[in-house]
């Protein structure tokens, strides 16, 4: 049982670090692949779980966003949630703008560009979501001044300025005025392997500036340029709340610490601009980066193991797909919850609500 929830909680911190703030085991394989294999291998392993049929996009044809724009800060690929709330906000006729983590922006820009996302594009009504344009943006970067001249000289970042978190707000006040929506698909742990009792300082506290200090950050540039009745949304994960052995290097701490600000965030923002704040506590996906995790010869992936964890446990026993949860995020963006703020809605199939396994071997009976 240990040894599966460790498998489980591995899965579920690699595929929320598919975004702007990679998880460094990632960061080696697109170092040293070709942006033309990286793109071909990456959606032939996800695409065929990840995303659903268009079904749950219709679900936008009661929603119109058109003249809305929206800002989604994580965007690498077409394989994780992220992707699927800007596809669902498209769906309803809201313009799409997005940041991504500078090492993987050519890479990103090239699969745009040759259509390698186009399956991942449709749109219910048959035409495909466009991404109005793409924005560098190092979330754990405030400012230009807190950039280290170690990530200015690197190679991976050559040619691109303008990614800290106040110059990316800058430049889409300059480009669009005010926005409406601003989605935060950011998550890092780089000890996320580690026990909390081996944690570092400087590992903990860089999983909770990433994953849980990045929101704020977004949210006090992005705020004064977001229009009245506009939404700032985030994704968790229930380690948040309850002991899940092997979530660590401080990501339990920093999921925490996301939800609390949530609600926080809720009220400051509420009052101050008007907007509502509220956070999505997805389920097991098989995104990019959670597919590449523990991948070796007839043995299951990492994300395996958590897809088949949850259909074993979870009241509902059905797959989850991104656009599941891009469904939600339209729907926390949209009027129909204009009243709905500081919470933390879950889309896991109901696995939050289990306090035991159902498939453990101390539940089996005679």
């Amino acid at each position: 049982m240990m040894f599966r929830l460790s498998l489980l909680v591995a899965a579920l911190s690699a595929f929320a670090l598919t975004t702007t703030a990679f998880v460094p085991t990632s960061k080696n394989a697109i170092a040293t692949r070709s942006s033309s294999d990286y793109l071909s291998n990456a959606m032939n392993q996800v695409r065929s779980s990840s995303t659903s049929s268009t079904s749950a996009l219709k679900m936008a044809a009661g929603v119109d966003l058109k003249g809305k724009v929206a800002f989604i800060a994580g965007v690498g690929d077409s394989s994780g949630y992220g992707w699927a709330i800007a596809k669902a906000l498209a769906d309803a006729g809201c313009t799409i703008i997005v940041g991504t983590w500078p090492p993987v922006l050519k890479i990103f820009q090239s699969g745009l560009k040759k259509g390698s996302f186009d399956e991942d594009a449709v749109l219910s009504d048959g035409s495909k979501m466009v991404i109005e344009k793409v924005y560098p943006l190092d979330a754990v970067f405030d400012t230009p001044d807190d950039i280290p001249d170690e990530i200015k000289n690197n190679k991976r970042y050559a040619g691109l300025e303008g990614y800290s978190i106040a110059e990316v707000a800058e430049a889409v006040k300059k480009d669009y005025g005010k926005i409406d929506f601003l989605v935060h698909s950011l998550a890092n742990g780089p000890e996320v392997t580690k026990p909390l009792l081996e944690t570092t300082r400087k590992g903990y506290l860089a999983a909770s500036s990433a994953s849980a200090y990045s929101f704020v950050s977004l949210v006090q540039k992005f705020g004064p340029i977001m229009n009245e009745g506009g939404s700032a949304l985030s994704l968790t994960y229930i380690a948040s709340e309850k002991v899940i052995p092997g979530y660590g290097g401080g990501m339990s701490s920093a999921k925490a610490q996301l939800e609390s600000d949530t609600r926080t965030l809720a009220f400051e923002a509420g009052r101050q601009y008007g907007i509502r704040v509220n956070t999505i506590s997805a389920g097991p996906l098989k995104s990019r980066a959670a597919s590449a995790i523990g991948k070796e010869p007839g043995k299951k992936t990492f994300i395996e193991y958590a897809v088949d964890y949850s259909k074993a446990n979870a009241p509902l026993a059905q797959d989850l797909y991104s656009d599941d949860v891009g469904a939600s995020g339209l729907f926390l963006c949209s009027p129909m919850s204009r009243t709905v703020t500081g919470v933390t809605l879950y889309v896991d199939n109901g696995l939050h609500a289990m306090g035991m396994a159902l498939d453990s071997a101390a539940m089996a009976r005679e």
